[in-house]
């Protein structure tokens, strides 16, 4: 019963996010436009090989972080899972998320290792999420973004930098073994609902903090896949009618979109970020009407649904050891009380991270 009332609750909020998005949209007949205006299918094309060299770069990350911990893992192999993860990160909601997935199938496939299963998961989701920041601030500073005559995108931008920099600081303070062995961090471990959570980020922590150049490497790889996300962005809106922000604009815009993929909502939140930034920030000689950026949000949404159609293959030929995959993933999550992979709901939203 519980869990039937916050899936509702997610339901009504994001349906309340969308709704309010699309009633402001056609104000300014975005949609009308995008119905009668011209495509550019070519750049479309482009932007979603952009987008799936961002997915395909960011499974390579994910396998670079598996082999770091010795699980003999092939590329092909965790090519097929990350795949099927993305997929199920776009999954309706009740389905678990792409995260723990992927941790229950690759600790299926190699025996005896998985805590080193969800250590790997949980690292690249959290280098990945916080690399969102680091590209945002560095664009903001290069493009000078945060110039635009408006306090509330100034506002956004001096809250990028300020995660940005505590989010240095506490991934520092995460490699000290004396803090993350520490009696406090300890008894973080065992409080309720979060506990379980907090167990197997510092955990993973432990088990890569002597590997310091292999998360520089992640990191790194991070920055490649962000840059590929904003730019296959960029590229939809270039193929869908009206005016476009530039590609510097899209390299602040589109990580702090998707940088809201830890809502716990399958969607919306991206939508509305995107949405509002699109309006808020200004192109010199032209009008960015209400709307534009949802439909270009949306256009994104499409993008990542042909995405998962890869994964979709890989389901069809293994849709036994998938199934025996969620009932394990499940039966661990009623075990601990709570998701078994820490951030596993902010990949629905974020999955390209």
């Amino acid at each position: 019963m519980r869990r039937f009332l916050v899936m509702a609750l997610k339901v009504t909020f994001s349906i309340a996010i969308i709704g309010y998005l699309i009633w402001q949209a056609k104000q300014d007949n975005a949609f009308v436009n995008l119905r009668d205006q011209p495509k550019q299918w070519a750049m479309l094309v482009v932007a979603w090989f952009f987008c799936a060299g961002a997915v395909l770069t960011t499974i390579v990350r994910w396998h670079y972080l598996i082999r770091a911990l010795e699980i003999p893992s092939r590329l092909t192999a965790s090519l097929r899972i990350g795949f099927l993860g993305y997929m199920f990160n776009l999954a309706p909601l009740g389905i678990l998320g792409g995260d723990a997935i992927k941790a229950v199938m690759l600790a299926r496939e190699h025996k005896g290792t998985q805590a080193k299963s969800v250590a790997s998961v949980v690292v690249d989701r959290l280098i990945g999420l916080y690399m969102l920041f680091v590209v945002a601030s560095a664009a903001i500073l290069i493009t000078g973004f945060s110039r635009v005559d408006d306090p509330t995108v100034a506002r956004i931008c001096s809250i990028t930098h300020w995660c940005t920099a505590l989010g240095a600081l506490g991934i520092a303070a995460l490699m000290v073994p004396a803090v993350l062995d520490g009696k406090f961090v300890r008894s973080m471990e065992h409080w309720p609902r979060v506990g379980a959570t907090i167990a197997h980020l510092t955990e993973a922590m432990r088990m890569y903090r002597r590997r310091p150049g292999v998360l520089l490497i992640a990191a790194i790889m991070s920055i490649g896949v962000h840059s590929l996300f904003a730019t296959g962005v960029y590229f939809i809106a270039r193929g869908l009618p009206g005016n476009v922000h530039s590609l510097g604009a899209h390299f602040v815009m589109s990580p702090l979109s998707a940088a809201t993929g830890v809502l716990p909502l399958p969607i919306g939140p991206f939508e509305f970020v995107l949405d509002f930034l699109y309006v808020q920030v200004p192109i010199v000689g032209a009008a960015i009407p209400k709307g534009q950026g949802l439909v270009v949000a949306l256009g994104y949404r499409v993008i990542t649904v042909l995405i998962a159609a890869i994964g979709a293959c890989y389901y069809i030929g293994a849709r036994q050891e998938v199934a025996r995959s969620i009932q394990e993933a499940r039966e661990d999550n009623a075990a601990v009380g709570g998701p078994s992979i820490a951030m596993s709901e902010a990949s629905r939203s974020a999955s390209a991270a």
